[in-house]
């Protein structure tokens, strides 16, 4: 017996040998260039202990096969060989030209079982297509322009919370979290949520639940994206039952309150009504074929929350940091709002906002330093030649656009630890290669949101840095890190600002 138990035990090692050998030399086969054993083991032990971020990983990677000089590169997560674009024009044939072989991106979709998990950032194939198709006009110039004066009241409560820490300090990460969070509120779910006024309202509590899971979480995570059709089988969630049922009764009530009592407001929710009703959001049109329903609003409105209140937050946040750090460019910034806002008698319209070009330049540059997501994921729906090369990707072959690493690359951006608004001047822009700035992706299945969360964002900047200069405070932790626990780059300390009236 205990022959036969060796033997059975030989077999199996012999088997998974083999096994393990063919799947990780996907890459050697095809002639394409992977870190050593040892990179992986040291990436492996700095995700699983949270040494560093995502994005602190990603900057290694991308730094390997840029040091290299190579078109592109193979990694491997747990078995799963990966594809490195790091030549812009092949991540412009990914991203745009040939799009319709990376159509989706790869994240977890349990429809049936998880229906808040349908939105459209992991949606894929035609559901993806035509979900898009009927969003779209949602977040067109002039629904954006819709929502404004919606947004503007957020900066009331924004301007009050500040007065009250006058000539002193405030943590400017949970200041512009409670504003977006408002935000969001009022113009996704039409609801007042007053975090600014109660940092602990359920609105922000569940916010920060998205978020920071910590690192169980992280594990879960990385199970849903190795095995998504062994977890569908299982109908394992990804969006945790509290956080679901959470958002799924408040946009359940908000559509049953408005439709009982025909209430309407400007927001996006009355526009995901007008889709569920008469498929057009347009009041003059009908199409019937494009209505949504209830199950796929609450997803949308739940993305809606999950991609502007983090990003945009931390966007504004990392702004007001780098403020500190460069007056000259504060002072500059601050003298063009208070230029522009005279032409209107110290009103912000949605049309001056256009006008504040040196603003526009200042986000740019946030956002090349710190771009909401690290990396762009796609999976290759169908079998694609890489432009110039022989390589061919398979379908199904998992790729990593490294949009950190490109912002940080020197040959792009010179001194990228150089935080320089100029970098994004007409004249400037014009000698940079395309495709080298992806805070919001590009291509067919770039950031839907992104005139939204460039909209509150800059909002929330031209209230706060028309009415207050900002310093450095010694209790913000240097040098600032990210979060190695957020999906998205985040500061993992608080970003303590000395504030006083100007």
């Amino acid at each position: 017996m205990e022959l036969v138990i060796t033997l059975l035990t030989v077999c199996l090692v012999i088997l998974i040998s083999i096994w393990m050998r063919k799947k990780f030399s996907f890459w050697k086969m095809r002639g394409i260039e992977t870190p050593p054993l040892s990179f992986y083991i040291k990436h492996m032990r700095m995700a699983f202990l949270q040494e560093n971020s995502f994005a602190d990983r990603d900057l290694l990677t991308y730094k390997y096969f840029k040091d290299r000089s190579l078109q592109h590169g193979g990694l491997y997560f747990l078995y799963h060989p990966v594809y490195v674009p790091m030549d812009l024009k092949i991540i412009k044939h990914i991203l745009q030209v040939d799009h319709e072989h990376f159509m989706d991106r790869g994240f977890y979709v349990n429809e049936a079982g998880d229906p808040m998990s349908a939105h459209l950032f992991c949606l894929e194939g035609a559901k993806w297509k035509n979900l898009r198709k009927k969003l779209t006009p949602t977040f067109s110039s002039g629904k954006m322009k819709m929502v404004f004066e919606t947004l503007l009241e957020c900066t009331v409560d924004l301007k009050t919370v500040m007065d009250k820490h006058l000539d002193s300090s405030v943590n400017i990460k949970d200041i512009t979290a409670r504003f977006t969070t408002d935000v969001i509120g009022s113009c996704a779910f039409g609801l007042i949520c007053s975090s600014l006024d109660n940092p602990n309202s359920e609105f922000r509590l569940k916010g920060q639940d998205i978020f920071h899971r910590g690192f169980l979480e992280n594990i879960k995570q990385v199970i849903l994206y190795s095995f998504p059709d062994t977890m569908r089988y299982l109908n394992v969630k990804m969006i945790h039952e509290d956080v679901s049922e959470f958002f799924t009764d408040v946009v359940r009530h908000t559509v049953e309150h408005r439709e009982k009592n025909e209430v309407h407001k400007k927001d996006l929710m009355e526009l995901l009504i007008k889709l569920k009703n008469s498929g057009n959001v347009d009041d003059d049109k009908s199409n019937l074929e494009n209505t949504i329903t209830m199950e796929e609003i609450a997803a949308q409105a739940f993305i809606f929350f999950v991609a502007g209140y983090e990003t945009s937050s931390s966007t504004m946040a990392f702004c007001l940091y780098e403020l500190c750090n460069n007056l000259d460019i504060q002072h500059n910034v601050r003298e063009e709002i208070i230029e522009v806002l005279e032409k209107s008698n110290g009103k912000l319209t949605y049309e001056s906002i256009a006008e504040m070009k040196y603003l526009e330049k200042v986000i740019s540059e946030t956002l090349r330093k710190y771009p909401p997501l690290s990396t762009l994921f796609r999976i290759c729906t169908k079998d694609f030649k890489v432009p110039g090369t022989d390589l061919v990707l398979p379908k199904g072959l998992r790729l990593m656009v490294p949009a950190y690493g490109i912002h940080h690359d020197p040959e792009y951006y010179p001194e990228p630890s150089l935080f320089d608004p100029e970098r994004f001047s007409d004249e400037n822009k014009n000698t940079r290669p395309d495709f080298s700035y992806l805070p919001f992706g590009l291509g067919p299945r770039m950031c839907i949101g992104m005139r939204f969360g460039l909209l509150q964002t800059k909002v929330g900047l031209i209230k706060l840095l028309m009415n207050y200069k900002f310093t450095l405070n010694e209790r913000t932790k240097l040098p600032l890190r990210f979060d190695p626990e957020s999906l998205t780059i985040a500061t993992n300390k608080d970003l303590w600002l000395n504030i006083r009236k100007v």
